[in-house]
């Protein structure tokens, strides 16, 4: 696992080595062991990479080129199964100069053009550049589990492993003020960074002299309602087909040349790593876990160890209170580059550094099971709302009476908007995290200052969302397979994968391997009905029968849990609330292109005065704001009124 960072220029002017040693120098901690700079002689490409090393550690160094020197590969993650396709690759002539797993990905370009790179498995981005073509190859993992950013500024193309690398390097820090009203930072691939996006998963963009071109190798693929409703299966046999791919994921992900350690929340997902991974390996392994001790509603402790008992493993647990929280909040978020929500991501951060400090670089998480076997809350009422096809009538109609009264206790999803009202219509039903999240962003906007409700009230991010997701995927698919879909292209890699993943892993060189997450389990999975994803009340059921061998019974029996981190405003007197409060009394409010600062305030003044319930609603909320008001600080970000008021100066001194 690495960070890099690639500047592709056709100006007049070389590329400067400077500002390649400055991106490099600020993602020091995504590659601590070694650093190197590849500029071609024409100047017009110049790549940086920063290795942190786990395969090939004496001699993987990087930037990586071909024997003749036309080809030069940085790569950031892992490919597994590496050494069938190196053996495959030596049998075709290929001379490999390196055991890393990531000489791979340049002798299959050269053998086979760009095809040749969809062939990769793994959690990986990369870019290689082709003197001969003069081009620059781009590309990220299926999933978006790596980070892979794209920026272009002052005729230059700059893509990298971190944001703050890109500024480093000499693109400015603006607020994309339409990302931020449109929730495209969450909804799309925009960052709160002008100019500044993501490669989308399972995307690959070509650089030349004519400019960029991006197109899709690869994207889920859910079976069509009609033919899931005309095949017959057999439950039986689709769990076993399926424990075999999970086990081969996670046997993949166990090969290294360091130590390999698992998180191990208390959930379904990660002890069932913990105890696939024991199974395969023979031995006993190092699981380290998350606890809340301010809050026994949040703690997972007790869970967690009795996953670990199950599984004979080594276990640590990383006690973490709500001052330890408000203590790294600022480094973990200038880690993240976008808002929290919750301190969740702040709780990883500080895991991350605990087994970093143990001496391991390697961890197998057990993210991404929710979105591939229909593991959230919010996908079991889809199905009880938009396809009960082959569940127990009488369990689903108790379930539905139960939704129905909790739903019209709480008062919520009485209204949509009517952007998301509109999205429903084209779909012919709802998607329940889209019903839930619609809602909370009314608060939000009502907070906006009278400049933004002029110049972006008639967006609708969710309209926006719909009319850019690729409805040949969603066409025929049923509802619930719809809704994960979305999710899988929106909150997995913008949310999911970035704070509670690599961006929090990688702060302290730390590596993650998410076998549930690996494209051949993803696509297995994408051929089961929703019946055998999600059975009455019970999510992922499926995956629960694959992975029981391996968990202790309560776990296997237990129920979804969110990881989340208490609420920060409920408690005014420990320092993650006054942190927040004092972000929101500050002056960088004032600098935000979006707020009006005595509505934040005055809602603020108000909080304590709300119902508790109330209260953890509206908490997400204010914690988003006071991130915002955080980066402004950290990254010194302007506006783009305030770029045009500078403008305007500089011209008059002029």
């Amino acid at each position: 696992m690495c960070g890099f960072l690639a500047i592709y220029d056709n100006g007049p002017r070389p590329v400067a080595r400077a500002r390649v040693l400055d991106g490099l120098a600020v993602m020091r901690h995504r590659g601590p062991d070694e650093q190197d700079v590849w500029i071609d002689p024409r100047g017009h490409v110049a790549f940086g990479h920063a290795r942190l090393s786990i395969i090939g550690l004496g001699n993987g160094r990087q930037p990586i080129a071909s024997a003749d020197g036309s080809i030069h590969l940085i790569v950031n993650g892992e490919f597994y199964d590496f050494e069938r396709i190196r053996d495959e690759l030596r049998a075709r002539g290929c001379v490999f100069r390196t055991e890393s797993d990531s000489e791979i990905a340049l002798h299959l370009y050269r053998e086979f053009g760009t095809a040749g790179l969809e062939r990769l498995r793994g959690e990986f981005a990369l870019a290689l550049y082709d003197a001969n073509e003069r081009q620059l190859v781009a590309m990220r993992d299926r999933f978006g589990i790596k980070p892979l950013f794209i920026a272009e500024h002052a005729g230059a193309i700059y893509i990298g492993s971190e944001i703050k690398a890109l500024l480093a390097a000499g693109v400015p820090a603006i607020w994309d003020e339409d990302a931020y009203v449109s929730r495209g930072f969450y909804l799309s691939n925009q960052t709160l960074f002008k100019n500044v996006r993501s490669l989308a998963p399972g995307r690959l963009v070509t650089a030349t002299p004519s400019g960029l071109r991006e197109q899709t190798y690869w994207d889920l693929d859910f079976s069509s309602a009609a033919s899931l409703a005309n095949e017959r299966f057999d439950e039986a046999e689709a769990v076993a087909g399926l424990r075999e791919k999970i086990l081969e994921a996670v046997r993949l992900r166990l090969r290294s040349d360091v130590p390999v350690a698992i998180y191990l929340s208390g959930g379904i997902d990660s002890s069932a790593m913990l105890g696939c991974a024991t199974h395969l390996s023979g031995a006993p392994l190092d699981a380290y876990n998350l606890s809340f001790v301010d809050s026994e509603a949040h703690d997972e402790r007790r869970f967690a160890e009795q996953a670990a008992a199950h599984a004979g493993a080594r276990f640590c647990s990383i006690p973490v209170t709500q001052n330890d929280l408000a203590d790294n909040f600022a480094d973990a978020l200038w880690h993240n580059e976008t808002p929290f929500f919750n301190a969740h991501g702040v709780a990883k951060y500080l895991l991350s550094r605990a087994v970093r400090d143990a001496g391991f670089k390697v961890v197998l998480t057990g993210e991404g099971s929710d979105e591939i076997f229909a593991g959230y809350p919010h996908f079991r009422r889809d199905m009880l709302l938009y396809n009960a096809q082959h569940q127990d009538s009488d369990a689903v109609d108790e379930l539905r009476a139960k939704l129905k009264a909790s739903e019209a206790a709480a008062r919520i999803h009485e209204r949509l908007p009517l952007d998301a009202a509109w999205m429903t219509a084209q779909l012919g039903h709802g998607v329940s995290w889209i019903d839930n999240q619609s809602n909370w962003f009314g608060a939000l906007q009502a907070l906006y200052d009278d400049e933004t409700r002029r110049r972006w009230s008639g967006v609708g991010p969710y309209r926006r969302f719909y009319n850019g997701s690729a409805h040949r995927r969603l066409a025929g698919r049923d509802p619930v397979h719809r809704s994960m879909y979305l999710w899988a292209k929106s909150f997995l890699p913008n949310f999911v994968l970035t704070t509670l993943g690599d961006r929090m892993e990688m702060a302290h060189s730390i590596e993650g391997r998410v076998p549930l997450l690996d494209h051949h389990v993803a696509e297995y999975a994408c051929k089961l009905p929703v019946w055998l994803k999600i059975k009455g009340g019970t999510e992922k059921h499926v995956f629960r029968e694959a992975m029981r061998p391996f968990l202790p019974e309560p776990l296997y029996k237990r129920k979804k849990h969110y990881f989340r981190a208490p609420p920060a405003t409920l408690h005014h007197d420990d320092r993650l609330s006054q942190l927040i409060r004092d972000a929101l009394h500050g002056d960088a409010l004032l600098d935000l292109p979006f707020f009006d600062a005595k509505l934040v305030r005055r809602a603020l003044a108000e909080l304590p005065e709300l119902p508790p319930g109330q209260q953890a609603l509206l908490d997400p909320m204010f914690m988003e704001i006071a991130s915002l008001c955080l980066m402004q600080q950290s990254f010194r970000m302007s506006s783009e009124a305030s770029r045009a008021t500078e403008s305007l100066v500089m011209e008059e001194i002029a």
